[in-house]
């Protein structure tokens, strides 16, 4: 559940732009996907090897494994950059 939340408050917190300039899909429809994952999630809460539930951790792990770092990148907040404590290495 936690999972999706977290999905979900990425996807709505960033910029519409920032999808598109990364090459993703536009943000009312990661909204709109995470929006599902986390409902599936609650739904499922007590169950968790359904086949809903499933689907709400697999749509949220494909947006924060794929798209939240492209779009933070995107959105010119270092999503691929390797800094390290002091800056760059």
């Amino acid at each position: 559940m936690g999972l999706e939340l977290w999905a979900l408050i990425h996807a709505a917190t960033q910029r519409a732009d920032a999808f598109i300039a990364a090459g993703k899909l536009s943000k009312p429809k990661w909204v709109g996907i995470t929006g599902l994952g986390a409902i599936f999630g609650f739904l499922t809460v007590f169950s968790p090897l359904n086949l809903f539930g499933l689907l709400g951790v697999v749509a949220a792990a494909v947006y924060l494994a794929d798209v939240r770092p492209a779009v933070s990148a995107a959105s010119g907040r270092g999503g691929g950059q390797n800094n390290g404590p002091y800056g760059p290495w």
